[in-house]
């Protein structure tokens, strides 16, 4: 028993000695990737003024969308819905309104402890580097609060503020995200004197096990190859489909033998032709995401490649790959 005592005094003075300044209701991670999916994770580090926290507020800003509060053991959570100022794309559907705060209610988290309070949603519509604020409020029975609301104005550093509320900087995908950049940049993929480019897969409903993906393969040699087989760590299997009349009704067959790519010509796998079929899915694609595979051709080998989830409707346009074998 002593021991314990003992390190939650010397936390208690480390936290002191590490000064006000770390005390701030902050997020776990500060930084989100727009048009991505993003958890919120908000740390809670003390009460008010020595009380337990009872309640905690927060305040969702414009361009964090469907947003989801993770249940939490001992609270009762409570979503407030309202209208977005613009309309969001879920997955083809066209979405304007929905939780704008959340609120864990009923709880008790005393002042020595610190805990963690989590929403996942998406971060869409932005076009340029962009700071959200989340204003948030720490209630303690019925008669403390401590309120984290105060945004920076241009040019002033949230270490001005006394109560700065939790933000999160929104980067945009080519400046930031260095894979993504990566990604983008790659663009087609060189094996031999096969070139694999346009790489996209449609995202899936939750619960799906089979997904479709589309690529491009242009064969610039003088000596035919042959696309035999897909493999992907994401999926069970991955089978080369086509879709082709038989009289007069569309029928979707699987190529055992794969697919030629004569010399000098462009084979495209695309939607309501040749494509791919992910079978088995362990998690469904969601749109911004990527799905590695790796394509075995008859003479040239093996190579890395990626595709981009686009939304369940379409293909993206982004490609990429790597390494090769």
């Amino acid at each position: 028993m002593n021991t314990t005592r003992l390190t939650a005094l010397t936390l208690g003075l480390a936290l002191t000695t590490a000064g006000i300044a770390h005390a701030h209701a902050t997020f776990e991670n500060d930084s989100a990737q727009a048009e991505k999916s993003f958890k919120a994770v908000l740390q809670v580090p003390h009460g008010c003024d020595g009380k337990a926290t009872t309640e905690v507020q927060m305040k969702l800003p414009e361009g964090f969308v469907f947003a989801k509060p993770q249940p939490k053991p001992g609270w009762e959570v409570e979503i407030i819905k309202g209208g977005y100022q613009k309309t969001y794309d879920n997955h083809g559907d066209k979405v304007s309104s929905g939780a704008v705060e959340i609120r864990w209610k009923g709880g008790n988290l005393p002042d020595e402890f610190y805990d963690t309070f989590v929403v996942k949603g998406k971060i869409s519509g932005f076009d340029k580097e962009t700071v959200l604020a989340f204003p948030t409020v720490q209630l303690c029975g019925t008669d403390g609060k401590v309120v984290w609301d105060q945004v920076a104005a241009e040019g002033q550093s949230a270490h001005d503020l006394k109560s700065p509320a939790p933000t999160v900087t929104v980067k945009l995908a080519a400046a930031g995200d260095e894979h993504a950049g990566h990604m983008a940049a790659d663009g087609p993929v060189k094996l031999g004197d096969l070139e694999i480019s346009g790489g996209a897969a449609k995202a899936m409903l939750p619960g799906a096990k089979v997904g479709g993906g589309f690529l491009t393969i242009k064969n610039g040699g003088g000596a035919d190859d042959r696309l035999v087989a897909v493999e992907s760590p994401v999926a069970g299997r991955v089978e080369i489909h086509e879709m082709a009349m038989e009289n007069d009704v569309m029928k979707m067959r699987k190529l055992d033998d794969g697919v030629a790519i004569p010399a000098g010509e462009t084979v495209e796998l695309k939607a309501g032709g040749l494509h791919l079929m992910f079978m088995q899915v362990s998690k469904p694609f969601a749109e911004g995401e990527t799905v590695p595979v790796t394509l075995v051709f008859e003479k040239a080998g093996k190579v890395d490649f990626t595709l981009a989830v686009g939304t369940a409707g379409g293909g993206a346009a982004a490609t990429g790959g790597h390494s090769h074998h």
